[in-house]
This record gives C-alpha cells, sequence and structure tokens, in this order.
C-alpha cells in the first residue's frame, strides 16, 4: 500500500491550496482517508477524514469551514481543499488509509509522505 501527497507549496495568507493523496497497490473504495499535519516542534494533528462510503466526514476544529475533503473513486484520489490559509496552517501534511474506516482520527493503519504548505507573506 502506498499513499502519495502532493500539492503543497507557498501560499499567501487568504489564499488556496489543493492537496492530493494517490493510492496505488489498493483501490480506495474500501479506505476511509484522513489528512493530518505536524508544524515544526508540533505534535500531529488531525486535520480531515472522510469515510469509506463517502457518507461521512470529520475536521479538526481549527479548519472547520475553511477546508473541505473530498474523494474521486475512479482516480483513486482524495482531495483536501484549503480556504483562507493562515500562517498557522503552515505544516507537513500526510494522508492515511483505514480498511473500512469511518474518517474519525484514530484509526489509520497506512500512511504516506508527506507535502509542505508554507502560509507566508
Amino acid at each position: 500500500v502506498q499513499l502519495q501527497a502532493s500539492g503543497g507549496g507557498l501560499v499567501q495568507p487568504g489564499g488556496s491550496l489543493r492537496l492530493s493523496c494517490a493510492a496505488s497497490g489498493i483501490p480506495l473504495d474500501y479506505y476511509a482517508v484522513g489528512w493530518f499535519r505536524q508544524a515544526p516542534g508540533k505534535e500531529r494533528e488531525f486535520v480531515a477524514g472522510i469515510s469509506w462510503a463517502s457518507n461521512n466526514r470529520y475536521y479538526g476544529d481549527s479548519v472547520k469551514g475553511r477546508f473541505t475533503i473530498s474523494r474521486d473513486n475512479a482516480k483513486n484520489t482524495v482531495y483536501l481543499q484549503m480556504n483562507s490559509l493562515k500562517p498557522e496552517d503552515t505544516a507537513v501534511y500526510y494522508c492515511a488509509a483505514a480498511l473500512l474506516g469511518v474518517g474519525r482520527p484514530g484509526e489509520y493503519d497506512y500512511w504516506g509522505q508527506g507535502t509542505l504548505v508554507t502560509v507566508s507573506s
């Protein structure tokens, strides 16, 4: 199982980015996928999760109303649309997967490499 996060970069405060999590070796159809982030000197933080059936979505308090998680099973990819970005969103973002998961923070078994998001003027 391989997960690859991409789409990070440098963006100004108030801007937007869309991250992608692409899977190889597994069809994501039956996996919950979550996004986490870790800033320097801080613990890893749950950002968002989507259930395998796409009927449940969960968000961390700090991103509610700004970030949206979605999936395209035909492309075997999950997305994280990030709007109204703030400097405190700066972190390495990771995606993770859980077979038949519901999308909550503690259930993920497979982890991908991260992508760096920097929010700065």
